[in-house]
């Protein structure tokens, strides 16, 4: 697992960010869609075309799955990716009646998908982990010996 996990969460990673992005170029195949312009232009006051958002939108959320799939770039896609995640919460506290049944803590199915990325963010942090040559070690007693926690 040591050997192989980081280079599959960041593959899978990548799938749902390619995935996730591909479909908002195409009209009525993302389900977010709506809400994401509705949150860009809350985030813009309406200055940004609601067409113009959500295909930069899609465009960014395309070259982080790209990034991540080919392993290029992957500070810069990570950085990205970090600048996309808070605009994708925001929708809990500017549609609060849409995300949650009972506020705080019963989410709707659009809530629930929003809340999901906090896995994203997680594994984008081990990613990050490895950028500069970190390494998961298959052997943990070897950490404890030579010392380290």
């Amino acid at each position: 697992m040591a050997r192989y996990g980081v280079t599959a969460l960041r593959l899978a990673l990548g799938i749902v960010f390619l995935w996730f992005g591909v479909i908002k170029f195409v009209p009525g195949w993302s389900p977010a869609a709506d809400l994401a312009i509705r949150t860009i232009e809350q985030l813009t006051l309406g200055i940004v075309p609601a067409s113009v958002s959500l295909l930069v939108l899609a465009a960014w959320e395309s070259l982080i799955g790209i990034g991540l799939l080919s392993g290029r770039l992957l500070r810069v896609t990570l950085l990205l990716l970090f600048l996309q995640m808070p605009g994708t919460m925001l929708p809990l506290l500017f549609f609060p009646s849409e995300t949650f049944v009972h506020f705080p803590y019963s989410p709707t199915l659009e809530g629930q998908y929003i809340i999901k990325n906090l896995v994203l963010v997680s594994a984008a942090l081990v990613i990050g982990a490895t950028v500069r040559g970190g390494h998961l070690l298959a052997v943990p007693r070897a950490v404890d010996e030579a010392g380290a926690t």
